[in-house]
């Protein structure tokens, strides 16, 4: 099996430092009780989880590959037309064939804004809780837990039980991925390693970039 680096280890890091804190805080932020004090376990665990978040992430900024991980963010939040092309509901709806990607299709691009707007959502709130108390704002931090909780639990669907996906979980656990899978779903990006190692080599579609 030919494989294909697709994640490095400062990715890695981050992805699983993500998802390890806001499984702490989710199972911690169940248990505070609607009054709670500083002396509190649960919330100080909770909000232990969200800081060590936080300083991690600014930790592998500083301290790992931080312009992999600035690389990253911004191929994240580029959506160009391939990305709406395959977030078109009219495609999805018809069951057509998903158009050439690049390294993140339109689908995972969509799920990191939310996910990120989630977590904003959720430290602005709970930030309100601690400081100002329960209010209308400060209500808002369970709604936002809740839609972050459904978010992440289809991003596990779709790394672990969906059959055409799941293999994307060895990218963000060993960092490399079957070469005839990645093409089959990221045929841009696959082409793009391709001319990085062989400047001369065709390209398989338009707007290809090195």
């Amino acid at each position: 099996m030919a494989l294909l680096r697709r994640f490095t280890k400062t990715e890695r890091a981050a992805h699983w430092l993500v998802a390890l804190t806001f499984g702490v805080m989710l199972f911690s932020g169940g248990q505070v009780p609607h009054r709670w004090r500083w002396t509190t376990p649960a919330l100080d665990v909770h909000v232990g989880a969200a800081v060590v978040l936080v300083g991690g992430l600014l930790g592998l900024l500083l301290f790992g590959n931080g312009r992999v991980l600035s690389r990253t963010a911004r191929e994240l939040r580029r959506l160009e037309a391939d990305d709406r092309a395959w977030l078109d509901p009219a495609r999805i709806l018809a069951g057509r064939r998903a158009p050439p990607v690049r390294r993140f299709n339109g689908g995972q691009k969509m799920n990191a804004r939310l996910a990120l707007a989630d977590l904003v959502g959720l430290y602005a709130t709970g930030v309100y809780l601690l400081t100002i108390g329960h209010s209308a704002f400060g209500h808002l931090h369970g709604p936002f837990a809740f839609l972050t909780t459904a978010l992440i639990a289809a991003h596990i669907f779709m790394a672990v039980v969906n059959p055409s996906t799941r293999h994307a979980l060895r990218g963000m656990t060993l960092g490399t991925v079957d070469r005839d899978w990645a093409t089959h779903h990221f045929p841009l990006w696959v082409d793009e390693l391709d001319r990085e190692e062989k400047p001369d080599a065709p390209s398989r579609g338009p707007g290809v970039t090195r």
